[in-house]
């Protein structure tokens, strides 16, 4: 078991960095585990997720982020790649001109050392393999990266992404949003096909509907910049029936 270990992280926007956005936020994610975090708007939460991954705009001012004790804040986003943190965008990026299968297969050679090549053959009945498995045409691999994908095709395409790569931890950023009911099944099924022992998720998301179909082990609701309370599923239904004004509520009584 591994674990990603987010301790006392303090984020803010790398143009502001005397303004916090996440404020001493402890979390810790062992691979088997899919902790879900819920949270209003301008909580932090996409903050939380892209300061993992390294994204420039953010900047850790305090806390540490590690994988089985070692930090990775002195990494750079691609190392922290090949470290096992895979980032899902809320707004994956469009890439002309790159199918999807150019553009896996170069994200499998940059993790090669240096004098490696991927075998093609090799490379090509792997991703179909993983296609089949999620029910994938495998026709989809000669699309350009996102390019007039309606919503729930490019959650797809992250996915086989991340089916392909193989990370240790997933940092799944509000999967669900702009996502009908029928992409949102479908988007489900291909995240729960893909956990088990060797994955740890953090999976972002507003709503308690996508945890119908992807159960989590764990539920933190994030206010303010902080995880102000963890529970189980359960938790995420209490949400979705008091709504985050009764968080707040309860938060100005405790600090009374």
């Amino acid at each position: 078991m591994k674990s990603l270990e987010i301790r006392d992280l303090t984020v803010a926007l790398t143009a502001s960095p005397e303004q916090p956005i996440v404020k001493g936020l402890s979390l810790t994610i062992n691979t088997g585990e899919v902790h879900a975090i819920m949270g209003p708007n301008g909580t932090g939460k996409s903050t939380l997720s892209k300061a993992i991954a390294g994204h420039p705009d953010y900047q850790i001012t305090g806390g540490d982020v590690l994988i089985d004790g070692e930090s990775i804040l002195e990494m750079e986003p691609d190392e922290r790649a090949r470290a096992g943190i895979f980032l899902a965008f809320q707004y994956p990026a469009e890439i002309p001109g790159v199918s999807i299968a150019n553009f896996l297969r170069a994200a499998e050679q940059a993790r090669l050392a240096e004098g490696e090549n991927v075998d093609a053959a090799a490379y090509y009945k792997r991703l179909y393999a993983k296609m089949d498995d999620l029910k994938i045409d495998r026709k989809f691999t000669a699309r350009s990266v996102n390019e007039g994908f309606s919503g729930g095709e490019k959650k797809r395409c992250e996915i086989l992404q991340m089916a392909m790569l193989e990370p240790t931890f997933a940092l799944m950023d509000e999967t669900d949003s702009g996502l009908d009911i029928d992409a949102l099944k479908v988007v489900a099924e291909g995240v729960n096909r893909l956990r088990g022992e060797r994955l740890g998720v953090m999976m972002i998301t507003h709503y308690q509907r996508l945890l119908d179909y992807i159960i989590p082990d764990f539920v933190h609701v994030m206010y303010d910049g902080r995880i102000v309370k963890s529970g189980d599923k359960s938790l995420a239904l209490e949400m979705e029936a008091k709504g985050y004004d009764w968080v707040k509520e309860e938060l100005a009584t405790a600090s009374a």
